[in-house]
């Protein structure tokens, strides 16, 4: 029975997991992304996100424990060099796994482990999330008496801008006349 065994052990000794485990940790760092089965993906974000952490103390100490486990030292000056500096300010969950189809051979559940900070897909594109407001009872009224004369100033910047290039620019509309008139 296995009361309390909580490692998945995925039908290997223990010298053939260990060194399967730091081929593809040093894959994932070499490369960022690499694609696999959703139970190495699993325990592979076990075994290197303990090591991402340790990189964010460059000590000889660190250097040493990290390259026990990698057994490569490229990945290891990789992980103090680069990926140390992305993930300084982040507090853990350095990798992410995605699920794929399942393989056609075996029908294993495939999915693809990346490093958080290297992906090109998604949040690229996407801006900075809005400041969240609290939910306040009140000082709505002061926010908007504030924010009042910051537009007025800047529909004078604009429109100091507009009158240089007098040449080019075409006749105003009577939107633009009575904002002038302050109507």
């Amino acid at each position: 029975m296995r009361h309390g065994n909580k490692n998945n052990h995925l039908g290997r000794t223990t010298s053939h997991r260990k060194a399967m485990l730091a081929n593809m940790a040093s894959s994932l760092i070499l490369h960022k992304r690499i694609t696999t089965t959703l139970a190495k993906a699993k325990v592979l974000r076990g075994y290197v996100e303990p090591l991402l952490t340790k990189s964010k103390n460059d000590t000889t100490h660190s250097r040493r424990t990290v390259f026990s486990y990698l057994q490569d030292k490229d990945a290891t000056s990789i992980v103090f060099r680069e990926i140390a500096e992305k993930i300084a300010n982040r507090p853990g969950g350095y990798t992410r796994i995605i699920k794929l189809e399942n393989r056609l051979g075996d029908n294993a559940e495939m999915a693809i482990i990346e490093l958080v900070d290297y992906n090109t897909v998604y949040g690229a594109d996407a801006a900075a999330p809005a400041k969240k407001s609290t939910r306040r009872r009140g000082g709505s009224g002061a926010k908007a008496k504030t924010a009042v004369p910051v537009a007025a100033e800047e529909a004078v910047v604009v429109e100091d801008v507009k009158e240089e290039p007098a040449a080019e620019a075409p006749a105003p509309s009577e939107n633009e006349e009575n904002a002038e008139k302050g109507e």
